[in-house]
């Protein structure tokens, strides 16, 4: 099944029962949509069905001028993968947005409040991808027929992965399943307490991953779909983070789950580390690619995912989209960008900018040895005020509209990119290995993973390190250098202890210039305001 391709024409029917919040009654705006009790009188239905669940997470909806699926002033602006970045990125030391729109400057600032427009965003957005797995797994429940069975658990597997992210950024949202009945309730948290309903929905997905693992297709069977290497992905990530979720590691956990995929043969590193980010980035031209959000110039438009990261990172003088992005049409947004902290991190010391200090004479940091580094010089590195213009600071281009070779992709359109949004890929499993490894007193495994990854940014072994090199310190700072931008910072901040109340601070972080420390209650997002004052079922978040 290729989501470029289909037409995702579908609306389910139970669209209401993860959440109060107003904005999710959501009602089929076409008298000929299929409706939930027909789906199984055709099978282009059911794959129908389930690219709407795929599309959830990173369009607006469908339908004249995109049709979105819950009423927003802007609706690209609150979408699933574009709210999430936000909130992973701009909160930490990766990103800051220069936009005066409400709710950006508490995000840049860890000064948030349950009001906060992008929370209730990804949190209504969430549930709502939720809503629609729980319609589909229950209408395809029962059915022996080998391929529903299959998309079956595949509406299984995001349904877990958009638990995944209501368990990471809120800790205990309300909990549906298929076997809740259509219409509007009180939707209940699985527990009052915050830290055991976490710990509770833990046990769920990873129950809910283990029992479909068997269930879907083969590494690779047919992308963009969820197979087994996504099942084990997002299982080797739920433990990763399993100490900050329910208060004990799985380290071994995580490695058995990393080692799945790396051992299965089908994937191995791109040769090019910009291929990841580029428009030829998809799994058919691309070996490290596990799983990743679609996206076409024509098929799936809208200023969402890639589009929105390659846009908003652009400026007109400095990082022009047209020059570094590939985008010729409404570029130059002139919103994110990163900081000095950050770039401090990214050019590490193993270049030769530790005895040569950055001038504006090398404004792309081209004397780097380490080419994960796709970064430019602004007016300053050093940025004013938290809403200063976004002409300050470190420009950022990872991502392209581009193919990898510069050339144009074959879907190519000016205003949109054919670039997909990277969920989990091949170096993500060495990291996370390693991460586990020196966590189980392995530093010699965990530095021969490292280095696998790193002889591909580097071309060679001049960046490898030593098993006495291999610290926390060393391992968080090589996660920012291979995912930044990738929607991964925040959790990773928070499980190394960085994110709040830690000895790492950057600029405008609580809002002074140089940063401050900040309340360890904001490493959980409050539930949206608007939710706890519409359920009577629904229990804040402790200290919001």
């Amino acid at each position: 099944m290729n989501n470029k391709i289909i037409i995702l024409g579908l609306v389910l029917s139970a669209l209401a029962i993860t959440s109060c919040v107003k904005d999710l009654d959501v009602k089929p705006k076409d008298p000929n949509t299929v409706m939930a009790a027909n789906l199984n009188d055709d099978p282009a239905y059911l794959q129908q069905a389930l690219a709407k669940i795929y599309a959830s997470f990173i369009i607006s909806g469908q339908g004249a001028n995109g049709g979105d699926d819950i009423t927003a002033p802007d609706g690209n602006f609150f979408t699933t993968t574009r709210a999430l970045w936000n909130l992973q990125e701009i909160t930490t030391d990766e990103a800051i947005c220069a936009w005066g729109d409400a709710g950006i400057a508490d995000l840049n600032t860890q000064t948030w409040s349950p009001s906060n427009p992008f929370l209730t965003a990804l949190y209504q957005r969430l549930g709502l991808s939720i809503t629609y797995a729980n319609d589909f797994i229950r209408n395809t429940a029962g059915n022996t027929d080998p391929t529903v069975m299959q998309y079956n658990a595949e509406a299984r597997f995001l349904r877990a992965l958009a638990y995944f992210w209501h368990m990471d950024l809120f800790a205990n949202p309300p909990y549906t399943t298929e076997a809740d009945v259509v219409g509007k309730f009180y939707p209940k948290q699985l527990d009052e307490n915050s830290a055991v309903g976490r710990a509770k929905l833990f046990d769920y997905i990873v129950s809910e991953l283990k029992d479909i693992e068997t269930k879907l297709g083969d590494p690779g069977f047919s992308y963009p779909q969820a197979d087994k290497a996504a099942c084990w992905m997002l299982l080797a990530r739920v433990y990763l983070n399993a100490e900050v979720y329910t208060g004990t590691a799985h380290w071994a956990d995580c490695k058995t789950y990393c080692d799945k995929v790396i051992n299965s043969g089908k994937y191995s590193l791109a040769t090019d580390y910009r291929q990841n980010f580029s428009a030829d980035n998809d799994g058919y031209h691309n070996p490290e690619m596990i799983f990743a959000w679609e996206q076409d110039g024509i098929n799936t438009q809208g200023y969402v995912g890639t589009t929105f990261i390659i846009e908003s990172s652009s400026d007109a003088t400095y990082i022009r989209a047209e020059d570094y992005h590939g985008l010729t049409s409404n570029t130059n947004w002139n919103g994110n960008r990163s900081k000095r902290n950050f770039m401090n991190i990214l050019v590490d010391t193993l270049t030769t900018y530790s005895n040569n200090p950055i001038t504006e004479t090398d404004v792309t940091f081209s004397a780097c040895k380490d080419k994960r580094v796709f970064l430019k010089m602004k007016k300053s590195m050093d940025i004013p005020s938290a809403s200063s213009s976004g002409d300050y600071g470190i420009g950022v281009y990872k991502f392209t509209a581009r193919n990898a070779d510069g050339t144009q992709a074959a879907n190519y359109n000016p205003a949109f990119a054919c670039t997909d949004f990277p969920i989990f890929r091949l170096a993500d499993a060495y990291l996370m290995r390693a991460e586990a490894s020196h966590n189980l007193s392995d530093d010699l495994s965990a530095a021969a993973d490292i280095n696998v990854v790193r002889e591909r940014a580097y071309g060679n072994t001049d960046g490898n390190i030593l098993a006495g090199q291999v610290t926390d310190k060393f391992l968080l700072d090589e996660r920012g250098r291979e995912f930044y931008y990738e929607a991964q910072r925040r959790t990773d901040l928070v499980r190394f202890g960085k994110f709040t109340d830690g000895s790492y601070n950057w600029e405008w972080k609580g809002g002074t210039p140089n940063g401050a420390n900040t309340d360890s209650h904001l490493n959980i997002f409050p539930i949206p305001g608007d939710e706890v004052s519409a359920n009577p079922n629904i229990k804040q978040n402790p200290n919001y």
